[in-house]
Order: structure tokens, then sequence, then C-alpha cells
């Protein structure tokens, strides 16, 4: 998987990571290739989110290595994987609220070298449907538009990796067909590899390439949603409930 994997371009291997005298996570190897989208689901307490901070380097695992584009980062920092071409974003989409759309965009754009022009910021804020203007405080704008606010500032950066905590989390349906849109324009047309953790199965049976299912800090199944989903030990174990309130929607082109 690692750098053998002619096409992988994030991976882990073999990560073990203790938090506060418990195990988190234990023996958790996956990767994603650019242009995939890799979903990881599982019930709280799973150790999804704790994932993706070893991903972006805020956790450090006891044992294992990440490696990036064939290059291992374990012991990177959080701001030198952030330069390498990591994006992250979390579940709630928290923005500087003293400012405005238009100063939030420049302190991303004037944060590290090389600095971007204001060409870049509304590239980005058009790719990913900002509408608000650049005058128009961030504490007013919604939970979608806060989301599209925060993307913007990392895709003016170009990542080649994007690393996704509950994009979904407290949206509608309708704009919930935005971030499926979203997802699939940075996999397909800008070839990152997209890692989403997400709890709305119906966008992961969607957009996902791929799907690991992680459990008491364990990986127990892996493969296409598909087969995931219908797993006869996922579904015992927690699926059941979520399939049934939440069935899979039509994809979104």
């Amino acid at each position: 998987m690692r750098a053998g994997g002619s096409r992988t371009l994030f991976c882990c291997e073999d990560i073990h990571i203790r938090l506060g005298g418990r195990q988190i996570l234990e023996a958790v190897s996956l990767g994603v290739d650019a242009g995939k989208v890799l979903g990881i689901v599982g019930p709280n307490g799973a150790g999804k989110t704790t994932l993706l901070e070893v991903f972006s380097g805020r956790y450090r695992a006891q044992q294992g290595r990440v490696f990036y584009d064939g290059r291992d980062i374990t012991r990177l920092p959080l701001y030198a994987r952030a330069r390498l071409g990591l994006g992250r974003t979390y579940q709630s989409p928290v923005v500087p609220e003293a400012l405005t759309v238009g100063e939030v965009l420049k302190v991303a754009r004037q944060a590290y070298p090389p600095l971007l022009t204001r060409y870049h910021a509304e590239w980005a804020a058009d790719k990913v449907g900002l509408r608000a203007g650049g005058e128009v405080m961030a504490a007013s704008l919604d939970t979608l538009s806060r989301r599209k606010l925060l993307l913007a500032c990392l895709l003016m950066r170009r990542p080649r990796v994007m690393l996704m905590d509950e994009p979904a989390a407290g949206l509608i349906n309708s704009e919930i067909d935005e971030i499926d849109t979203l997802i699939r324009y940075f996999a397909r047309e800008l070839q990152m590899g997209v890692i989403v953790v997400e709890h709305r199965l119906e966008l992961l049976s969607a957009i996902a390439d791929e799907v690991v299912v992680l459990d008491l800090g364990q990986l127990i199944a892996r493969g296409t949603p598909e087969t995931v989903f219908v797993d006869r030990a996922v579904r015992a174990a927690y699926f059941d409930a979520s399939l049934a309130e939440a069935p899979p929607r039509e994809s979104v082109i």
C-alpha cells in the first residue's frame, strides 16, 4: 500500500494510538488513491475522528506510519503536512466571526509563502459556490456557507489530499447535494484523494469508491459501499437503524 502501490497517494500502516490510558485505534491500515473517495464509517467512539487527527498531524500514534505520495510523514507536524498539501475540515465549521468573508480569504492567502493573490481567492470561492460578498461578516453565514468559506481557504492552496470530518453535519438534503457535488469535483476534476468521515450513509453510497468500517478502534470491514453496507456482520453491529432512516438516494452527477 505504501510506495509500492503506484497510485496510492495517502495511506497509513498499522496505526495504534492510546489516549488517556484507553486504546483508541489498533492496527489500522488504509489508503486512498488520487482521484478517489474513501469513506470511513462507524459508531460514536469508533476512533474515526482520532484517525483523521493522526493523519493531519495533530495526534502522534504510538505505533505505525503515515505516508504521503510515497514519503514517510509520520514525524511531520501539522503545519508541515498542511504545506505539503493536506487539507482538513471539521464537523463544526468554525470561522473567525470578527472578520468579513474577504478578510478571512485574505488571511488564508497570506498565511504562509508563497503568498497568493486575490485571483486565487476568487477562483476558489467560485469553485466551491461561495456566493457571499467580501464585505459580509463571516459570523452571519449559514452552516453551508461557512463550510464553503473554509473549503475556499483550503482550495486556493490546491491541496492533493482532503480530510473531511462529517461534511454533511447540520445540512438539509438540498445542501448535502451541494457537498456531494463538491466532493466529486475535488476527486474527479482536481484529482485529490478525499477521505470522508460521515454518518450519512446515503452520501457515502453516492460518492465513495471504497468504504472502511471502524468499531472500537479496529477496522472490521472494507469494500465498496454496495458490499459493506449490506454485510451481515456490519449491519448486525450498528447499521440497521441508520439504513432504515436514510435509504440510498440517487447519485448527483
